[in-house]
């Protein structure tokens, strides 16, 4: 029998295994799916899963918590650059269908990966101006395509979400108010929803309810529709960026979409005029503002909502932040 010995000498020893290298094996082992080794700047490792079972993204973030790996969403416009090491989720073609709840219905389930041509072509003419290559996921994940006006998240057309947060529950997000609580059924939203109320209430929530265009980039305001009857909370997650949660699936009524709806003048790219604030990502604050001193104090009020929401949802900063540049 030849010897470990003589065998390292022949062959030379192999280099010592990375957690990096780790994490990748696991994930080749483990979930379904093509996984490409991406180039990556200097200080980090990159690499592209393309998901081909839904469960497989509960495995993917236990093992992105494990080796403190960032688990990034694929393909949202705009894409914010991400150091460090960092895996890229893009959902397959097995996690595309899209059809109606029932015969007739304006309700449809859809997928993550199914594209907006698809829901095109299907018959769900609210996306017929709407980039036609994009996944579901990433137009969800869009805070440019989702910038509908404060308090009108209901034109998204949004009835309900089932989501990954970064923690490892699964939640599920719909309409919400006196009569219909049961989304506190679930223990993380227990604590995670009254939370958010609180923020959406705080001073710096009241400041940015004030604009026409909501300014910060998680939708609060999904909390304080302008009818109480619309409160629906899976608009929380309306232009998430990646940032906040793995979207599994999507429920659509296409009698509420109203992209027209959508405010104007939010983004006005490149960058912030703001020179005093740190480049976090954010367009021009300027809908209604009277002067620098208020531009100054709507992008602070904006940034602290937004800083506080990433914590609630995202406390050990799993996912990225921010994943999308505006």
């Amino acid at each position: 029998m030849e010897s470990e010995g003589r065998r390292s000498f022949l062959m030379g020893r192999r280099p010592p295994s990375t957690p990096w290298d780790q994490f990748c094996r696991r994930l080749r082992h483990t979930v379904a799916g093509e996984l490409t080794i991406l180039d990556a700047p200097d200080d980090g490792q990159a690499a592209r899963l393309l998901l081909k079972k839904p469960t497989d993204a509960h495995l993917v973030l236990r093992f992105c918590r494990e080796f403190a790996v960032c688990m990034a969403l694929d393909g949202v416009p705009s894409t914010a650059p991400q150091h460090g090491q960092v895996l890229w989720l893009k959902p397959g073609r097995e996690l595309a269908a899209c059809r109606p709840l029932e015969p007739g219905s304006s309700r449809w389930f859809v997928q993550p990966g199914c594209l907006l041509g698809e829901l095109e072509a299907a018959g769900l003419n609210c996306f017929a101006d709407m980039p036609a290559h994009l996944t579901v996921a990433a137009w969800f994940a869009d805070r440019a395509n989702c910038n509908w006006a404060t308090g009108n998240t209901v034109a998204s057309g949004i009835v309900h979400a089932s989501a990954l947060l970064a923690d490892g529950n699964t939640v599920s997000l719909g309409a919400f108010g006196q009569e219909n609580r049961k989304a506190l059924d679930n223990l993380r939203l227990q604590v995670l929803i009254p939370a958010l109320f609180r923020l959406a209430s705080s001073p710096d929530g009241q400041t940015c309810l004030e604009r026409a265009s909501w300014p910060a980039r998680y939708r609060l305001d999904a909390l304080m529709p302008t009818r109480q009857e619309d409160l629906n909370l899976a608009h929380l997650l309306l232009g998430h960026g990646g940032d906040l949660a793995w979207v599994e699936w999507l429920v659509i009524d296409a009698s509420l979409a109203d992209p027209s709806a959508g405010a104007q003048g939010w983004l006005e790219l490149p960058g912030s005029h703001l020179d005093c604030e740190e480049d976090a990502g954010y367009g021009s604050l300027t809908d209604g503002g009277t002067g620098p001193c208020e531009d100054v104090n709507l992008a602070r009020a904006a940034q602290e909502l937004d800083a506080a929401v990433k914590t609630l949802l995202d406390p050990e900063g799993v996912l990225p932040h921010p994943g999308q540049l505006l």
